[in-house]
């Protein structure tokens, strides 16, 4: 996390006063964590003042709004900087009611610096405008450094800000001041050694508040509440064409008259990152002006002109050259106006360019600059985020695709419709089922549902699909192939514990205790072989744990074909039986997962007094594709909600 303390003497640690309320959480790396924080400390608060805890009649005011500000900008800037999970702590001062906010990153950190030592050039201290807002909102913040953690705090004080001129409350002349919210101190001009202090000396003409129609208050009452809200907006956008959608939203016309966002092609975002480097890698993807009519030849202007590549690690304003052929009118003074680049940067990798620009003026303030820099790390958050959702769900299609048939299989005589929908689209099913030929006039079919969903059941599908086709093609019948799997996933199990157990005890923490390790990896299977003869077909099936199989006979009755026997992957030496049967024209077989049986509807489940069956026997005389249809639209009329569960049905029908 890369922030700097004002005052050299407060980086040593944080307060360490009594605390009669405390609140912990570990957030993940992501551009999720901001918001997850908001939430956390904002429920917190409010416990803590309905606890009547001392200082908590302030919580739910003005210090809890600033509160809950600096979380998100603290977890904020640990996400951007460090790229883990991210520590949050909240603690509420016994004594004093003040009010301690902690964030620590868990990247590897080096020793504070010493006086006579300069900060290297990768580790300049970053005051984008959230963390100068920060800054403000707080009575004391600094840095404490343990060995593989970073953490910067933040102390405000109970009964909020109380004295003095409030425009000395900026960086470096902090003081307290009478009856005003800290966030309301930035809407006024500083004095000039703060200003000075703060800006570099430079921060020009105040063009916001002299603008027609724009509020220039509303760059210190607002703007870190607009960072928050832009947070929980950006956060939540799985699609990075919407992310740069919407950051123009943001920008236009608030901060700029135009925006303009390129993305860098992921395939070769690393390298070559020179000044007088064009981002020939990079596509324009989104053109926003307060002019519609200005939009499209605006495009065709910057697409001759993409940005020049910069130092991802130094992602400040750049200038960019105003693209005069498309926006030639001249502003006051004859400026026809500016624009700058930003590097969109999230865990040190770049991401794209963020490019604004205002009309009339010869530079932006930098209030704008800093604002918009602290925007753009919530871009590149959300993009990177968004850029990751779009790898793992086409890593789980392909993998769902490689989990289940690619076709199934014709049988002579016999007549199959199949429907599967799971539950999450974008991860791998915990359910599956197969129909394939296992040679010498055979047919097997499954239909399972293993413990869990994701990855894990995808081991388990992985293990047990081929190993189905195998055993039953090496001709092992259907009590046989029960047998042999149920070993084997108990096998594995037990050689997935012992990787743990040794994992564990090679990073050095103590081993487990039998039955600590991992889960025994278990399905519900339903398994069958079915053999053609002339007028029907002979099926032999076993259902190891699973929902039973009902057979429905062309008068309308319905009966189950099989006995409960135990889960795969339970029970060692367990013996599983098949049971045998025949199937005439018109004889339906129906198989299903629990996601049929066990769907609810309030305290009701399909199944409940027999309801599959009552279903089944009203689908007599129909060929198996409407019985499958019928039975699905049945299960999902049943609940006022979609489904809860993966779905997989399986209907074999005797022609």
């Amino acid at each position: 996390m890369r922030a700097i303390p004002t005052q050299r003497e407060t980086a040593s640690c944080a307060p360490g006063a009594p605390e009669c309320a405390r609140v912990d959480a570990t957030l993940p790396g992501s551009s999720l964590a901001p918001g997850a924080a908001r939430a956390m400390l904002r429920k917190a608060l409010t416990e803590w003042a309905q606890l009547a805890l001392p200082g908590a009649e302030h919580l739910t005011g003005r210090v809890g709004d600033d509160a809950t500000l600096i979380a998100s900008e603290l977890v904020t800037n640990a996400v951007v900087h460090a790229g883990t999970e991210v520590r949050l702590r909240c603690g509420l001062e016994a004594a004093t009611g003040a009010l301690v906010v902690e964030v620590a990153d868990l990247h590897p950190s080096r020793a504070p610096l010493g006086d006579e030592e300069e900060a290297p050039a990768h580790d300049i201290a970053e005051y984008g405008r959230g963390l100068r807002l920060v800054a403000a909102l707080s009575e004391a913040w600094g840095i404490t450094y343990r060995p593989g953690s970073k953490t910067v705090w933040a102390r405000l004080a109970a009964g909020g800000y109380t004295a003095g001129d409030a425009s000395e409350a900026y960086p470096g002349e902090r003081t307290p001041a009478r009856d005003l919210g800290a966030a309301r101190f930035l809407a006024q001009e500083p004095p000039a050694p703060a200003r000075d202090a703060w800006r570099g000396g430079s921060y020009g003409d105040d063009w916001l508040a002299r603008r027609p129609g724009r509020d220039g208050t509303w760059l210190g009452r607002g703007a870190l509440s607009f960072l928050a809200e832009a947070s929980d907006l950006l956060a939540g956008q799985l699609d990075e064409d919407l992310v740069t959608s919407l950051t123009g939203q943001l920008i236009v016309p608030r901060l700029a008259d135009w925006c303009a966002v390129w993305l860098e092609d992921e395939t070769g975002g690393h390298g070559g990152w020179n000044d007088g480097d064009r981002a020939g890698g990079s596509r324009l993807a989104r053109v926003w002006h307060a002019g519609e009519d200005r939009i499209e030849e605006l495009t065709r202007s910057l697409e001759r002109n993409p940005p020049r590549r910069t130092d991802p690690l130094h992602p400040g304003p750049a200038p960019y050259p105003w693209p005069e052929e498309a926006l030639d009118t001249p502003g006051a003074g004859g400026s026809p106006g500016t624009s700058l680049a930003y590097r969109l940067v999230a865990g040190g990798r770049p991401l794209g360019t963020l490019v604004i620009g205002r009309g009339g003026i010869d530079r932006f303030p930098d209030e704008i600059t800093g604002l918009v820099e602290d925007l753009g790390r919530r871009v590149a958050l959300a993009i990177g985020a968004a850029r990751q959702y779009s790898r793992q769900a086409t890593i789980s299609a392909v993998l769902q695709r490689g989990l289940l048939p690619g076709a199934v299989a014709e049988i002579p005589g016999v007549r199959s419709a199949l429907v599967y929908e799971p539950c999450d689209k974008g991860g791998p099913s915990g359910d599956f089922y197969d129909l394939f030929p296992a040679g010498q006039g055979r047919w097997c079919f499954a239909v399972g549902d293993v413990q869990g969903k994701g990855p894990e059941a995808a081991v388990v599908i992985g293990l047990a699909r081929p190993w189905l086709r195998l055993l039953a093609r090496e001709g092992y019948h259907v009590a046989d192939v029960l047998d042999r799997l149920n070993q084997l996933l108990l096998d594995d199990a037990t050689e997935a514990a012992d990787a743990a157990a040794r994992a564990l005890v090679a990073a050095g923490a103590r081993p487990t205790a039998p039955g600590d390790g991992p889960q025994t990896r278990f399905l519900s299977l339903l398994y069958g072989e079915l053999v053609p003869f002339d007028g029907g077909v002979r099926c032999t099936l076993a259902s190891a744990g699973h929902p039973l199989p009902l057979l429905l006979a062309p008068d309308g009755t319905v009966r189950t074909v099989a006995q409960p026997q135990t889960l795969l992957g339970v029970v060692e030496d367990t013996a599983y039986a098949g049971e045998t049967f025949e199937m005439y024209s018109g004889d339906t077989l129906l198989c299903v997962t629990d996601g049929v049986t066990e769907r609810r509807s309030g305290s009701r489940q399909f199944d409940d007094g027999d309801g599959l069956a009552a279903a089944l026997a009203g689908c007599a005389g129909m060929d198996a594709e409407p019985i499958a249809e019928r039975i699905t639209q049945l299960v999902h009329e049943f609940g006022a909600r979609p489904p809860a569960d993966d779905l997989a049905l399986l209907v074999l029908q005797a022609e």
